[in-house]
């Protein structure tokens, strides 16, 4: 069976969590300490892709949690 992910991927994700473990894993924009693992995995993983590395595309289900996160704040 063929990897799901690249070595150049894997190796991405290993720098992040890496950097988070000692506390220099920044996030996008607002440039927080990153401190979950989920999201030290989520920016390793975009960097691959970024890169051009051999990653699966997104989850279509993750992005339509957070839409409606949002309406259901709006509704009081």
């Amino acid at each position: 069976m063929a990897r799901k992910y690249s070595k150049k991927a894997s190796k991405k994700v290993e720098r992040a969590m890496r950097e988070r473990k000692r506390g220099t894993l920044r996030s996008g924009r607002s440039g927080r300490k990153v401190t979950s693992r989920k999201q030290a995995i989520a920016i390793g993983l975009s960097e691959a892709r970024r890169s051009g590395a051999k990653v699966p595309k997104k989850k279509a289900g993750a992005r339509k949690k957070s839409t409606s996160r949002k309406s259901a704040g709006k509704k009081k």
